[in-house]
């Protein structure tokens, strides 16, 4: 018998003062709510940044739906193919031949061959114990001129080793090929969106005069093939460590994570090591702390006591911004997260110390569904999830980190902090774009 489901009359109180949180897990796993929040990148939006690249999904029915949409709202449907699975393809045990023969229909059909295909397979083809081995050897054998590369649309591989997000960032450097190493050549790599030329990073390298490849301005694949000439391959964004390593034993490069963070200390040991490792003159610090200091004093006259909310999409570190802003005086209440990382272990310490009445909040939680607030709550949120959970119009529209790093991550971030106690913006229409900033980059 069917059940009407409702909003329960009282939803129990979910979020968590951070005194009683446990880490890395602060809540517990179970069933998950997805928010209208859709500004993070998937893999439809990571795998599109390898120029002229074509995605082929061999799913079942429901699950193509939501990638198929995506590629829609790219407008990329020239760069994207699908093959279903259906019931009859597990009963009969033809999995292989569908994939073989499905990209092969999908490739003879298209106008031009591309130079590389991205085909990702799913959850149901580890159930069947598919040979995907076997599929990806016939398929080069069949097209020699293609590079395909597997990638994978799989929630049971969520919980254990590497997550699909770091799997899926590794997948985007595996179609490079080695070649002859410059010395003065640098890849940024693993981040979704463009460094901001105005960062940390982006300005130590061009005072040193080094060549800079990162795959979000590559317009060719023969572009796209020359980050393989790299000597440095230096990521910032934690999923991409496990590309970075990848690429530095399989291509010869050395790889270099500088981290993100709003810890001064981290910030110019981060940036310090990377000038050793490229060779080149350690970056001038002075005043920096400083002009910080004075930006975080001046954003807190503009914004007072107005209540915060950060969320994690914003940037990988929303507990070490929440340090930052409550050691200044800011008002931070609450930290919308799902598992705290290892990076964030001391910053969580601190906070659990100093501000023990800081509250978290789950963001998959299935309860904060019924969560989000009804009526404008006055809060200033950093971060799409928080500006939903909150239902403000006044919040900063970045994900990923949006291409900062280093001492200007801090002084940017107060930045649109200002901006967005002082404007509103629609959040319902905004938040509801997928990939934010994604179109940019294809």
């Amino acid at each position: 018998m069917l059940k009407r489901v409702e909003a329960p009359k009282a939803v129990e109180n979910i979020g968590i003062l951070i005194q009683k949180a446990s880490f890395p897990s602060p809540f517990a796993s179970g069933l998950e709510y997805a928010s209208p929040a859709r500004g993070t990148w998937n893999i439809v939006h990571t795998g599109m940044l390898i120029p002229e690249s074509h995605e082929i999904f061999v799913c079942a029915a429901s699950c193509l739906r939501g990638v198929v949409l995506t590629a829609a709202e790219l407008h990329a449907e020239h760069r994207f193919s699908t093959v279903e699975v259906r019931e009859h393809n597990l009963l009969n045990g033809d999995m292989e031949e569908l994939v073989i023969d499905g990209v092969s229909d999908i490739l003879e059909k298209l106008p031009k061959k591309p130079p590389v295909v991205l085909v990702y397979t799913s959850c149901v083809h580890h159930f069947a114990g598919c040979d995907l081995d076997m599929i990806y050897a016939e398929l080069r054998a069949r097209y020699p001129d293609i590079d395909f590369v597997d990638c994978y649309m799989n929630p049971i591989m969520r919980k254990s080793g590497l997550t699909p997000d770091q799997i899926m960032r590794t997948r985007l450097y595996q179609p490079l090929k080695p070649r002859a190493i410059r010395p003065d050549a640098v890849a940024i790599i693993g981040s979704d969106l463009p460094t901001d030329p105005e960062s940390d990073l982006m300005q130590l390298l061009s005072e040193n005069h080094l060549k800079i490849h990162e795959i979000t301005s590559c317009e060719t694949y023969e572009d796209y093939q020359e980050m393989a000439e790299s000597r440095v391959y230096v990521s910032y964004y934690p999923a991409a460590i496990p590309s970075g390593k990848m690429l530095s034993e399989r291509l010869g490069g050395t790889h270099c994570y500088v981290p993100f963070s709003f810890d001064y200390d981290e910030i110019e040991q981060g940036l310090t090591k990377l000038a050793e490792v490229l060779g080149v003159p350690a970056p001038d610090f002075t005043g920096r702390r400083a002009q910080c200091e004075e930006a975080l004093h001046r954003a807190l006259e503009v914004i007072g006591q107005t209540p915060i909310a950060i969320d994690y999409t914003y940037c990988p570190r929303p507990l070490g911004l929440a340090k930052r802003l409550l050691d200044a005086g800011f008002n931070v209440r609450r930290v919308y997260l799902d598992v705290i990382t290892g990076e964030e272990k001391p910053a969580f310490e601190y906070l659990q110390k100093w501000y023990p009445e800081l509250k978290l909040y789950p963001t998959v939680h299935a309860g904060m569904r019924f969560l989000a607030e009804k009526e404008p709550s006055g809060y200033l949120a950093i971060g799409q999830k928080a500006a939903h959970f909150m239902n403000t119009n006044h919040f900063v529209n970045v994900v990923e980190g949006g291409g900062m790093l280093g001492y200007q991550a801090i002084l940017r971030t107060l930045e649109l902090m200002e901006e967005a106690f002082r404007e509103e913006k629609e959040m319902r229409e905004l938040i509801q774009v997928k990939g934010m900033g994604c179109a940019g980059c294809i």
